[in-house]
């Protein structure tokens, strides 16, 4: 088969040898390799002026009669176990990040400890602690359902570190101000890379799915009163 079109988002398009690419066959969803050296292949960074995540030089990928060859039956990518396992590992990337912009303010803590720094502090470990057991809980289950289609724990792990990073980073720069900004490289990238990355997450697109989910699994009503059909039973 041949590919014709563009394909936006290609990180590392302009390192790498061969690609996965998802595209359409017989209007269904499909994954293809293809070669990224073949002449037919064009590559063009120029929309790409994120300032966090600059490094990764996400490119406009353009295939003008592209060989290329299918790669499983339609569907097949989205619907496999590891896709979801995959989506649940971004959210372990984020919650990395937000945990060394929270060490910044830890070690600010250590050097002068006022109130308000020690409540920012508090605020940010509550929500790495929290954030770090959704995260265990969900590697629990996937490790323990292997072959399982892990969309709902998937979305709320990202979700809940989604959350927790945003609240890291908002205690952060209001305890300490523009100093790290300005003055300390790493955490100036970091605070910059992050907004930028969490935003793979679609929001409020994600929740509804996350409720979605909870309906269509037999997780119960949110107002039940009865723990067997609630799916927050502990």
């Amino acid at each position: 088969m041949v590919l014709d079109g563009t394909k936006a988002w290609c990180s590392g398009a302009g390192v790498l040898s061969h690609a996965l690419v998802t595209a359409w066959l017989d209007d269904q969803p499909v994954l293809v390799a293809v070669a990224m050296n073949h002449p037919s292949v064009s590559i063009d960074t120029s929309n790409w002026q994120a300032v966090g995540m600059q490094a990764t030089a996400s490119a406009d990928v353009t295939f003008r009669g592209t060989p290329a060859t299918l790669v499983g039956n339609a569907h097949a990518y989205v619907n496999r176990p590891g896709f979801w396992h995959g989506g649940a590992g971004i959210a372990a990337c984020w919650y990395g990040a937000a945990a060394r912009i929270g060490e910044v303010l830890r070690d600010a803590c250590r050097q002068h400890a006022d109130p308000h720094r020690l409540a920012h502090l508090g605020a940010v470990d509550c929500a790495l602690a929290g954030a770090a057991s959704v995260l265990r809980e969900t590697a629990t289950h996937i490790d323990a359902h292997p072959h399982a289609i892990v969309q709902r724990e998937a979305l709320r792990a990202r979700l809940v570190v989604e959350d927790a990073a945003t609240a890291v980073m908002r205690h952060t720069t209001r305890a300490l101000g523009a100093g790290p900004l300005c003055r300390n490289g790493r955490f100036a990238r970091a605070m910059a890379d992050l907004p930028v990355f969490i935003r793979q997450s679609h929001a409020e697109r994600d929740l509804a799915a996350l409720g979605e989910t909870l309906l269509q699994e037999g997780g119960g009503s949110t107002h039940t009163c009865e723990p067997e059909n609630s799916p927050w039973t502990l």
